[in-house]
């Protein structure tokens, strides 16, 4: 159970400096880029996935923090959970408090690529992928891989 415990830090180490690193080149390195299917442009988003939130303000991050720690507590509870899943868990938690860090420390999560290629989407960053990913692998792991035989 320690080696899952392992396994989930250095997930969540990895994706939180991975991603803190790639906005830090476009904030301090201002790097932009526009292309025909997406552009690279900095942006603060100060809600939650496409704005939606944004009104809440300053509670937003409270509730974000509130929810990280409530995740956390339920997974020191259901060790289950955290021997199976902690790879893909290390990266959403790594992600999400990436995202939660930059409200602290930008006023507003940093966003750097928008997709306007055939439809306009919500300029969105690597934490934001990796929270997606890691829900598709909890999934795949639950429904497909771990599927256990009948008893």
């Amino acid at each position: 159970m320690a080696k899952a415990w392992v396994i989930f830090g250095v997930s969540f180490g990895v994706i939180f400096l991975l991603d803190q690193w790639i906005k830090g080149l476009f904030i301090e390195g201002g790097i932009r880029w526009n292309g025909e299917y997406f552009s690279l442009i900095l942006t603060y988003n100060k809600g939650v996935a496409f704005s939606m939130f944004a009104s809440l303000g300053p509670w937003l991050k409270v509730i974000q923090v509130g929810l990280i720690a409530g995740i956390l507590g339920y997974l020191v509870q259901n060790k289950t959970m955290v021997q199976d899943h902690h790879v893909p868990l290390g990266m959403l938690l790594g992600a999400g408090s990436s995202n939660v860090f930059d409200r602290f420390v930008h006023g507003g999560v940093v966003d750097y690529v928008f997709w306007h290629r055939w439809f306009e989407f919500a300029v969105f960053n690597f934490a934001d992928v990796m929270i997606n990913l890691s829900v598709a692998i909890i999934l795949l792991q639950t429904f497909v891989l771990f599927k256990k035989a009948p008893q």
